[in-house]
């Protein structure tokens, strides 16, 4: 089988589990990975929807200009839709886009034009006026304006509800998407509410945007617009493809929420996603603590862009710092450092007390671990280290003989997988060979300094909230 162009590919996106984001509670939590499009977003399904329409009603000729206002994905979206049909493309962003964005528009033929961020949505520079502009002066242009064209919207209703309502076999209860032009999560829910009424619909909102405001008030007040990084939602106008009757909550998701958690998601669940989708995730994390699911609640988040267009923003160290995300305190927990390492899929390693030290010996060389725990009838007793071992091989040579329940040290101290690494690293400073790590199944492992040292060199972000 094979496609006769590259968009008949946009659409049926996977349904992928998240396996730690609400682990060990009840309800099941499913990514809907919008990167499997060609375009690496999910505003691929709106460019050919909108052009298809356009060609349709007369609006978009042969040989035509598709004129647009993008934070990126849509213009990607859009060219590659072009490229097929043969159409030229001029776009306009703003400056707080990442750069990757543009270099892909531009790599694919497109003309780009960057607007400032921080003025009115009227003002003649921003980057909704100047696409305006350039479609009435342009000729044989056509302007899709995905913020009020309702094909937007149409497009969701007619493919990300569907597929929604058939991967999850109609059992999904809780819809959770960002709100950027309004239209994936007033598509999806229209066509999810009309099979299922009681289905929640929860918007992810960036602090900032007015979404929020004027969803629980009913009031345009531009007090609440302020300038923010996340890219792809929130806004400081209100689209005419958000219909706020088929949202059952907003929540709006600060900057640094959005960007630590989307980097948790490359680092532990492989989704390499855009800032908007740690919005997403987060703004779900945050409804449940208030809501706790029930066993079979089935929550579909969804994850609209690819990683790859960030890769300079905030999957840079460099660039969190500079923009105060990274602070000291931000530390991996030990959960964390024990999923990094793989060592909850691991029995732990033990020596019986009534076992010779002969016996520690060949377990601590055996598996390549420097401590073992001391049990006795299944109960941790004591440990033993390789300092404490060579302390006693140096005072006698039949010291390998004794019983290890004779030589043995106090306890390793047993601590919870919510702390942090730094408040581990304080207690194995004071001469502790390691700690025990109390799993959520109830069994035990083992961490130490070279551990944490893996951890802090693996990742500079702490472990979910």
């Amino acid at each position: 089988m094979w496609y006769s162009s590259i968009i008949e590919t946009v659409g049926n996106t996977p349904l992928v589990k998240l396996q730690t984001v609400n682990k060990g509670q009840p309800g099941t939590l499913l990514a809907k990975v919008e990167y499997f499009n060609p375009g690496h977003s999910v505003k691929d399904r709106i460019a050919l929807k909108m052009i298809e329409d356009a060609e349709k009603s007369g609006k978009l000729k042969p040989g035509g200009t598709i004129i647009e206002g993008t934070s990126g994905n849509t213009g990607m979206g859009l060219a590659l839709v072009a490229a097929v049909k043969g159409y030229k493309c001029v776009f306009t962003t703003t400056d707080k886009q990442s750069m990757e964005k543009v270099n892909l528009l531009r790599a694919l033929g497109c003309e780009v034009q960057i607007c400032p961020t921080n003025v009115e949505p009227d003002d003649p520079r921003s980057y909704y006026s100047v696409a305006k502009r350039l479609s009435e002066e342009i000729p044989n242009s056509f302007y899709p304006d995905q913020y009020n064209n309702l094909s937007n919207k149409q497009s969701h209703y007619e493919t990300t509800g569907p597929e929604i309502w058939e991967q999850t076999e109609g059992k999904v209860t809780h819809f959770v998407a960002g709100i950027g032009t309004g239209g994936t999560i007033s598509g999806a829910a229209q066509f999810l509410k009309e099979k299922n009424p009681d289905i929640t619909i929860i918007g992810v909102d960036a602090v900032g945007s007015i979404f929020k405001s004027y969803f629980e008030t009913g009031e345009f007040d531009k007090r609440h617009i302020a300038p923010y990084l996340t890219e792809g939602i929130g806004e400081d106008i209100i689209p005419a493809n958000v219909d706020f009757e088929l949202i059952d909550e907003i929540i709006q998701c600060p900057d640094r929420e959005a960007f630590v958690t989307t980097r948790k998601l490359a680092r532990r669940e492989g989704l390499f996603v855009g800032g908007s989708c740690g919005s997403a995730v987060w703004g779900a994390q945050q409804y449940i603590k208030k809501n706790p699911l029930k066993p079979d609640d089935v929550v579909v988040i969804l994850l609209p862009d690819s990683g790859t267009r960030y890769v300079s923003k905030f999957y840079s160290d460099e660039w969190m710092r500079t923009n105060g995300f990274m602070d000291e305190e931000e530390r991996p927990e030990l959960e964390e450092v024990i999923t990094l390492r793989g060592m909850g899929e691991r029995d732990l390693i033990t020596v019986d007390r009534n076992e010779t030290l002969e016996k520690a010996i060949q377990q601590m060389n055996r598996h390549n671990i420097s401590q073992l725990p001391v049990i006795s009838a299944d109960k941790v007793v004591g440990s033993l280290t390789e300092t404490r071992i060579l302390t006693l091989l140096m005072e006698s040579s039949d010291a390998r003989n004794r019983k290890v329940g004779d030589v043995m040290d106090e306890p390793f101290p047993i601590v919870a997988a919510d702390l942090k690494v730094d408040q581990i690293s304080r207690m194995l400073s004071k001469g502790l060979a390691a700690v025990m790590v109390r799993l959520e199944d109830g069994r035990h492992t083992i961490v130490t300094r070279s551990d944490l040292i893996y951890a802090l060199a693996a990742t500079s972000d702490g472990a979910w909230e």
